[in-house]
């Protein structure tokens, strides 16, 4: 039922029309303040190492009725090959054992609502995995087996070393890739970090011989981390872990990546790629670990920089300018150190000047230091982010799995937010100085030489192939 005021129809209960919406004299209205940050619980966990020298941390999170594994091995190594017999390894872990051919692993874990997968990097080989809660055993015993007693049979070997060799080709041939790539070499040479992707080559000649001899030797648990979190009592699955795993053993450690070189300052390279519409933009800067003092407030001065869609740069080369689609500034981690990354995807003909607007915008951190506003809208994004990316399962094992590695442990991880909280305007403005100096930066440009090498000419700080 309505009534007629003013000729226009009223809802009796207070709703209002389209129409009188669309016509508020008012105008907008201010949105409402920002309610009180609520403090999360804090879970109950484990955290111990076992008689073969895997780091076990279990985590009571029971959201749902399921627990999520993550299994993370260091698995560095400096043979210009190993990328390659890693990559396979990883490829063919899951893919049969002694006991299991790769459609019982399937089967049993279909079972138990689970799954299991696999990567690896150059700093370390990754299992991950989810099952019911019930179905704990089942998953963990289908993860041991594989641990010790994978086949690496010489048909799953040849069938992933072709898949493989296919996504390199697919790979190489994407603009960032090949940036991603460009800048590994500018900042660090030839270290084994640069390495993300093998050469296709050496993916073809690696042999299951290889890949077993490289398990043996490599996938070991002294010094590896094993995460679960989900619908479980800790104690209980660290005691079952240790049972299900006991068979998992070596007296060698497992191998770190070698610590990179720190980065420096200097010159941006120029990369040519022929007739290429778009060019890549990669910058990079030392920063500091999760581990010093003042990352709270370099967290927050990179966030006011880049580090999220409000901030300064986006504004500056997405919304005002219209120079690129998206620009994004954030940390990258190492167990010995860590750095900061900018990149932007930009049309060939605005590139020099997307270069001296991020240039500007550097500066400028320095020069008008992020005020209270912007510290505040920086501290509340990273708080509300760390908790909406912990507040599943997952996203909770995978960053304890990131710290743990790092270590770094569940208590770290509860006292961040308030870290956040005590960091003052003045500290952020201290480490914007001191971090985002634009002299502090080097990296990459990824694009025609031929139309790109005039203008970055002129504007400088720019080394031309």
């Amino acid at each position: 039922m309505t009534t007629t005021v003013a000729g226009r129809d009223t809802d009796p209960v207070g709703h209002r029309s389209a129409e009188q919406i669309g016509n508020t004299p008012a105008g907008p209205r201010p949105l409402p303040e920002l309610g009180k940050q609520r403090t999360a619980r804090a879970p109950t966990s484990v955290d111990t190492v076992l008689d073969n020298g895997l780091r076990v941390i279990a985590v009571r999170r029971p959201a749902v009725p399921m627990v999520e594994l993550r299994l993370a091995v260091p698995f560095g190594g400096m043979h210009r090959t190993h990328a390659a017999r890693a990559e396979v390894l990883a490829a063919t872990l899951l893919r049969g054992t002694a006991d299991r051919d790769r459609f019982q692993i399937d089967t049993e874990l279909a079972r138990v609502g689970g799954d299991l997968s696999t990567g690896v990097d150059p700093e370390r080989l990754s299992v991950s995995g989810s099952a019911l809660a019930s179905g704990l055993r089942v998953l963990l015993d289908v993860l041991a087996d594989s641990l010790r007693s994978a086949s690496h049979a010489a048909g799953e070997v040849a069938r992933e070393r072709s898949r493989l060799v296919e996504r390199i080709t697919m790979g190489r041939s994407q603009p960032r890739v090949i940036a991603r790539e460009a800048l590994q070499r500018h900042r660090y040479g030839d270290h084994p970090a640069t390495r993300e992707m093998p050469e296709a080559d050496d993916v073809t000649a690696v042999t299951p011989a290889a890949v077993r001899a490289l398990h043996r030797r490599a996938l070991v648990p002294r010094g590896a981390v094993l995460v679960a979190v989900g619908d479980i009592t800790p104690l209980r699955v660290v005691e079952t872990i240790a049972a299900a795993l006991a068979g998992w053993h070596s007296e060698r450690a497992a191998t770190e990546l070698a610590p990179l070189p720190e980065v420096t300052g200097g010159d941006l390279a120029l990369v040519h790629r022929p007739a290429a519409v778009q060019s890549q933009l990669r910058l990079s800067a030392q920063a500091v670990p999760r581990t010093d003092e003042r990352y709270p407030a370099v967290q927050l001065a990179n966030l006011v920089f880049g580090g999220y869609f409000s901030s300064r740069w986006v504004e500056n080369i997405r919304e005002d300018k219209g120079y690129t689609y998206g620009a994004h500034s954030g940390f990258e981690f190492t167990p010995h150190g860590a750095t900061l990354l900018a990149d932007a995807d930009t049309a060939s003909e605005v590139t020099a000047a997307a270069l001296l607007e991020t240039r500007y915008e550097l500066g400028r951190m320095a020069v008008a230091p992020p005020d209270e506003s912007e510290v505040d809208d920086a501290r509340h994004y990273a708080t509300g982010s760390l908790m909406i990316g912990t507040s599943s399962q997952a996203g909770l094992a995978g960053h304890l799995t990131t710290l743990a590695l790092l270590g770094l442990d569940v208590d770290w991880l509860r006292a961040h937010p308030a870290r956040l909280r005590t960091v003052t305007t003045g500290q952020v403005a201290d480490a914007a100085a001191e971090f985002l100096a634009p002299t502090r930066f080097t990296g990459v440009v990824v694009g025609d030489a031929e139309r790109l090498a005039a203008p970055l000419s002129a504007l400088g700080g720019v080394a031309l192939p």
